[in-house]
């Protein structure tokens, strides 16, 4: 699915629609009105309906916003404004659905011509906030490492791998869109925006004004019920992520890795004197490459795409608690093993300080008396001081170990009884933390680390539960649904 195909499926919608309502209810007072009504309700709806279906995965997007926006604006005249981003990264579930129901009824509302002042002002102002957002992050592009967003005047050439943000997640997991497509999609959206502010007047409108109050509050209610389902009570109905129930992640991640080492650049040379181009290949560059050193020279290289595109499967590592890899062993592992993924494990910490007794002791040596080669050692108390020692107690939510011990643990156990092995895999964090926890939670399997996005990535959940074969995914678990051992077995461990 490309964007180009998406907005002609759109755009196809928005004609049928344009001639029902303008020659069959003969509604319209506008055709050009009509179509931009239509075409705008119907892509709003779309959109927002993908993103319903993994809320989790929008407001993972808008705390990566949030953390840039803080660190950005912290170093700048504007510092003031820094603190308000991490309360908004706290709420960005609550964020997250709200944005989604919002632009899922704002569609209905313009598809139907509820509230036209209303909605025409609702749109412009949502679509300058998307423009922002996809703003920001193409244009983070330009802005090297080192150097603040705001100093413009250090911004360098373009490159990909300075942005922040890699996508705006515009149609969350449903269709990947380049930053740069992402912006000008927001840039082109401003100009339906603009008209119906514009020409509100021309705006058709359906239905009784009773009849359009009903679908929006209708609509409203069910998509906020739908939300809730896709995050709250379960992990979402359609996966879009690499990580999807059947995904051979070790054949994918070797697939994908070949084709990065397969790429081939070319290495364009401008000679500044005459302005020829010289084209070469790798290899070719590598030998000759003393021959362009200098300011006569200029150097550009142009990077093939791999074969295979690269997904959130490349970043698959996860080590152990001392910091050694353990992915090979997760990706061959033979057989059936469940893995829990705990992005984040909330926890509270408290330190304390101990004063203790130091005692140092000394060795003198000792000559025996009526021997004159006899020495020995006697070891006395030199010193006694007070020393301040230092200790971290780690604390848990009720809510959150009851999931291990009352849910998790009771499957596992039953699991590993039966051959099955576990372990958990959660996000970079401090081992004694880990270590309390798997006390807390008499938890007997061992506990890995990862990156917190990737883990975030691979299910909706926190916990949730992954059942592998042979480096394949079998099924995932939401916490709030995972099944008993038992019920597991018989279905899924064939």
């Amino acid at each position: 699915m490309t964007l180009g195909f998406l907005v002609s499926i759109i755009g196809g919608i928005a004609l049928a629609l344009t001639l029902l309502i303008g020659i069959v209810l003969r509604e319209q007072k506008n055709w050009l009105m009509t179509y931009a009504q239509s075409f705008v309700g119907a892509l709003f709806i779309f959109s927002g309906f993908v993103k319903a279906m993994d809320p989790l995965g929008t407001a993972y997007k808008m705390e990566q916003y949030f953390a840039e926006f803080e660190s950005t604006f912290s170093e700048t005249w504007f510092s003031f404004i820094a603190p308000l981003f991490p309360a908004l990264s706290e709420a960005s579930i609550t964020f997250s659905v709200v944005m989604i129901v919002f632009e899922i009824v704002l569609g209905l509302m313009i598809l139907i011509g509820s509230s036209p002042r209303f909605s025409s002002w609702a749109f412009f102002l949502l679509v300058a906030f998307f423009t922002f957002l996809t703003g920001f992050t193409y244009l983070t592009g330009y802005v090297p490492n080192g150097v603040n967003f705001f100093e413009f005047g250090q911004w360098a050439a373009f490159e990909e791998t300075n942005m922040k943000v890699t996508d705006c997640g515009c149609f969350g997991d449903f269709l990947k869109l380049k930053p740069k497509t992402s912006f000008f999609k927001d840039v082109f959206l401003l100009i339906p925006a603009i008209f119906f502010l514009l020409r509100t007047q021309d705006m058709h409108q359906l239905f009784s004004a009773g009849t359009r109050r009903i679908l929006n509050i209708v609509t409203l209610v069910g998509i906020t019920i739908y939300c809730f389902s896709n995050y709250v009570w379960d992990i979402p109905h359609t996966d879009f992520r690499p990580f999807k129930a059947g995904a051979n992640i070790a054949e994918k991640k070797t697939a994908e890795e070949e084709a990065v080492i397969n790429v081939k650049n070319t290495y364009v040379i401008t000679d500044l004197s005459n302005g020829e181009k010289i084209r070469l290949d790798e290899a070719t560059y590598l030998r000759d490459y003393t021959k362009y050193k200098g300011d006569n020279f200029e150097m550009n290289v142009e990077k093939e795409e791999p074969a295979i595109p690269t997904t959130k499967i490349s970043d698959f590592e996860i080590v152990d608690l001392d910091g050694n890899d353990v992915t090979e062993n997760i990706l061959t592992k033979e057989g059936y093993h469940f893995m829990v993924v705990a992005y984040k494990i909330p926890y509270a910490s408290s330190k304390s300080s101990t004063t203790v007794q130091d005692t140092l002791f000394l060795l003198d040596t000792v000559q025996v008396e009526g021997f004159a080669d006899s020495v020995q050692y006697v070891k006395r108390v030199g010193e006694i001081k007070d020393r301040t020692v230092s200790s971290e107690t780690f604390t848990f939510p009720e809510k959150y170990t009851k999931r291990y011990e009352e849910v998790l643990n009771p499957v596992l156990q039953a699991a590993e009884a039966a051959g099955v092995p576990a372990y958990t895999a959660t996000g970079y964090t401090d081992p004694a933390m880990i270590d309390e926890f798997r006390h807390a939670t008499q938890s007997a399997y061992p506990f890995y680390v990862a990156d917190d996005i990737l883990l975030k990535t691979i299910v909706r959940s926190n916990p949730g539960v992954v059942l592998w074969k042979n480096g394949e995914i079998v099924q995932k678990w939401h916490i709030n649904k995972l099944p008993t051992f038992g019920e597991i077995q018989q279905q899924y461990l064939k």
